[in-house]
């Protein structure tokens, strides 16, 4: 009787939110504009559907040119919808218009969970399997049709129930703002370079009709006019720009408009108390007033096992314990290695003198690069095969790592507290961690990564510029609109911290380059990468994205050292990867083909790069260690011996 209770409750309940829903609908200009929109996207993949079926040979040239012209009719549809979509579903906008056709990326709110695999379809990959030889139209009508049941999630209560309130239309605007600065303009997803600046323009208008009928229907909560002034602006800057999409100012684009009306989205996030139900905005920052910010989105918690600690005297005791632990050996299991042994504070955290470090046991060198902790926290997975997911879980692998540090995850605590001064700091910081009864590796492995994560928080002179404080020389910016579009860095490199995590900044992606064993390339790098931690066709040989920020003074490059230029790096990308360069590579992700980027232009590629080195303060090494209890551990070198 009480389930039948409850039952008919329930089912009353959804009838009045149906019904509500639906009478709204009626006199809500802003929600019937959406169901408007999103039916007649609808509509036009049926017709895009019938139009393949209809097809007497799809192989003609004459029929692909039709079904093409048919496809891009869809995106510009889709064009009129994608400022909702890939907000309130990000998972159904994979189905409708997904770059790949399978992904492995974790997200930040399931790496603890086992890598799932998600398969694309839509319209991009449509319109690239027109590219092949011989096309099935069974095969083409299916990548069509799961666009096509995708977009039905978009009707569901689930997601229209959203949309009676102004919530979700600040944050929706907020991950398009975010995707004009790193996707729109890059052809990430847009197949045909020759359609990446009209699909821009058609993207603008159409989304300001979305902004005029939210007015409409919010007056309380609308778009205030300095923004709607300076979007219009930024659309008929659009319009005066080429077609070509590598002549496309980027630069201006994103300094002048696309930052600024970011700016201006926050403020109104803040005044009108913007709340958020979504995943999608786990990591975002409603404080960030910029896109290049270094508060703009939280990748990482610096702070570990101390992350409820606000107290600026504690926090600096943390910092103060955390950067003697990173000059000191005794972590290690013969107490010559120290954090700073690989990654030296004054050489941006990195190791620059070798492809990679010596091993533990002297016997060879380690198989990988030592990547800079530089802006680490800004990524979701670490290590270059994404095997950790915390500061904490990479700072005692390494230290445990029988081949980097040696260090005995079961003796490392009781040496460190052999130390009467380590300690001492220790028995008053666990005060500050009442649900730990005793002193753990959590507490030194957290330290530790409060200590170097500050040393993140610094700009370039790229940030700089676009937060309009300075103003960068014409060979940067093209260097900047080069690396944008006919280089296709940013495909993969994302504003702002140019590594693999793209808006929302909940997920690092990774990539398969074909990187070297050797400059002669003699043969691909033997190292698996991601597929020792997820075994599969799609992972074998990829890396995660490292980021470009401080990349002029973190040589050598790739996970394995190879290259010790940035010259070699871009003509290593310049000629196609591995398979440009003859290595046989069938995942890579990197397009095999010629850049064809002149020596000019590769030239102010790299001066682009060059501004993203920021302003990292000299660090100066502890006079001394504490002293230890135990006469085996007293003669201690600060940063160690090798």
């Amino acid at each position: 009787m009480v389930r039948k209770v409850v039952f008919s409750v329930f089912l009353l309940t959804s009838l009045f939110f149906i019904f509500s829903f639906h009478q709204e609908e009626t006199t809500n200009t802003y929600v019937k504009y959406y169901l408007q929109q999103i039916n007649a996207f609808k509509q036009i993949e049926k017709e895009l559907v019938q139009t393949i079926k209809d097809s007497k040979n799809l192989n003609s040239v004459q029929t692909k040119m039709q079904v093409q012209a048919s496809l891009q009719a869809s995106r510009n549809k889709l064009k009129a919808i994608d400022f909702w979509l890939r907000y309130l579903d990000p998972l159904s906008h994979k189905k409708i218009n997904g770059p790949l056709p399978v992904e492995w990326e974790t997200e930040v709110f399931e790496k603890f969970e086992k890598p799932y695999k998600r398969e694309g379809a839509g319209l991009t990959l449509a319109y690239l399997y027109l590219e092949e030889e011989k096309i099935e139209p069974q095969e083409l009508v299916g990548l069509i049709q799961k666009s096509l049941d995708a977009s039905d999630s978009y009707l569901n209560d689930s997601i229209t129930r959203e949309l009676n309130s102004y919530h979700h239309f600040y944050l929706c605007n907020r991950l398009f703002l975010l995707n004009l600065a790193s996707i729109y303009t890059t052809g990430f997803e847009c197949p045909d370079a020759e359609s990446i600046i009209p699909e821009l323009e058609q993207l603008l208008v159409q989304t300001e009709i979305i902004y005029l009928k939210y007015n409409e229907s919010y007056p309380e909560t609308a778009l205030n006019n300095n923004y709607l002034n300076l979007y219009s602006k930024a659309l008929q800057f659009v319009k005066t720009q080429s077609q070509d999409f590598n002549k496309f100012n980027h630069y201006s684009f994103i300094k002048d408009f696309v930052n600024p009306l970011f700016g201006l989205n926050q403020e109104m996030i803040l005044k009108y108390k913007v709340s958020s139900r979504s995943l999608v905005d786990y990591s975002l920052n409603k404080q960030a007033t910029s896109i290049f910010s270094k508060n703009l989105y939280f990748g990482q918690n610096p702070k570990g096992i101390f992350n409820r600690v606000k107290d600026p005297e504690v926090l600096a005791q943390i910092e103060a314990v955390g950067k003697l632990l990173f000059y000191d050996p005794i972590l290690s299991g013969n107490n010559e290695r120290s954090c700073a042994s690989c990654h030296n504070p004054n050489s941006y955290f990195t190791q620059t003198e070798l492809p990679s470090s010596e091993s533990f046991d002297h016997k060879g060198f380690l198989g990988r690069n030592t990547p800079t902790l530089l802006n680490a926290q800004f990524n979701h997975l670490l290590m270059a095969d994404g095997s950790q997911y915390t500061l904490q879980m990479q700072a005692n692998a390494v230290i445990t790592n029988p081949v980097e540090m040696g260090g005995n995850e079961n003796e490392f605590v009781e040496k460190v507290l052999s130390c009467k001064d380590y300690k001492k700091v220790f028995s008053q910081l666990i005060k500050q961690t009442p649900q730990e009864t005793k002193i753990t590796k959590e507490h030194i492995v957290s330290a530790i990564t409060y200590y170097y994560s500050k040393f993140s928080l610094h700009t370039s002179p790229f940030d700089l510029a676009m937060n309009n404080q300075i103003e960068l020389d014409e060979s940067v910016q093209g260097g900047f609109n080069i690396f944008m579009s006919k280089a296709q860095c940013a495909t993969c490199h994302f504003a702002p911290h140019f590594n693999g995590v793209k808006p929302p900044y909940v997920g690092s992606e990774f990539e398969i380059l074909g990187v070297p064993a050797d400059t002669n390339y003699s043969s691909i790098s033997p190292d698996k990468g991601r597929y020792e931690i997820n075994p599969s066709d799609e992972t074998l040989h990829a890396f995660r994205t490292g980021t470009l920020r401080n990349i002029a003074q973190t040589k050598p490059y790739m996970h394995n050292g190879v290259f010790n230029t940035l010259e070699q790096v871009v003509s290593f990308y310049n000629n196609g990867g591995g398979v440009g360069h003859g290595l046989l590579v069938p995942n890579q992700t990197l397009s095999g083909d010629s850049l064809h980027l002149s020596l000019e232009e590769q030239v102010q590629l790299i001066k682009f790069m060059e501004t993203l080195t920021e302003d990292i303060p000299k660090e100066t090494p502890p006079n001394q260690l504490p002293v230890s209890s135990n006469a085996m551990y007293k003669n201690r070198i600060v940063g160690g011996i090798y």
